[in-house]
């Protein structure tokens, strides 16, 4: 398998790359052309899966040789056993889940660490469309009208803290960043995040005896 440069892999892609250690076993949802797969099973001979929705996109992953199922990922999640992976990405996808809750639960079933990535709808160009034109915001990491997108709900860093916490999840670790869509450059961003980072990427794990 070709290996991809990692400059040319997405910003956030490779950020979350860099949080695989070697040999991990690692299943990406909603994994694209399978960019981030790819690179790890050939950088960090990952034993690697993955789900992806699109029929394209999944027949693309296949072509290059990757382990990849098309299919919703709620449904095929739940076909595979206890602590099979020991990393589960979710990129960019948990806006668009109807119960995140619910779909975080099977997750950190199946995988030791659930890595979770979503573009922060508090980011300061969102905030100043909003005070200043007073209508749905867009923006390079929202970018659909609100009566075509795929996004059906919003989350902000803070309130994705709040949320892992309430449903029993401990943050291992935290990394906001600031980058475009698809732009494979970008920057760590570590002073008021909330206002200035375009995506968070959190490692979260499941407490013993925490809540669904």
């Amino acid at each position: 398998m070709a290996l991809p440069e990692p400059e040319n892999i997405r910003f956030d892609l490779q950020v979350i790359a860099s949080l695989i250690e070697p040999g991990s076993r690692v299943l990406d949802l909603g994994c694209g052309s399978g960019e981030l797969l790819a690179w790890l099973t050939a950088a960090k001979d990952i034993r690697g899966a993955g789900i992806e929705q699109d029929k394209e996109r999944a027949a693309r992953c296949i072509a290059r040789g990757l382990s990849v199922l098309q299919g919703d990922l709620n449904a095929e999640v739940e076909d595979y056993p206890d602590a099979s992976f020991d990393y589960v990405i979710l990129s960019q996808t948990l806006q668009q889940v109807y119960e995140p809750a619910r779909l975080l639960q099977s997750l950190s079933r199946i995988g030791r660490r659930v890595i979770v990535s979503f573009p922060n709808f508090s980011h300061w160009s969102i905030r100043l469309q909003l005070l200043c034109r007073g209508m749905a915001p867009k923006n390079d990491q929202l970018p659909y009208s609100w009566y075509d997108t795929p996004n059906i709900r919003v989350i902000t860093l803070a309130d994705f803290r709040r949320f892992a916490r309430d449903v029993g999840y401990r943050i291992v670790r935290e990394i906001a960043i600031d980058t475009d869509t698809g732009n494979s450059s970008g920057r760590t961003v570590r002073f008021l995040a909330n206002w200035r980072a375009t995506y968070g990427i959190f490692i979260i794990e499941k407490l013993h005896g925490g809540g669904a």
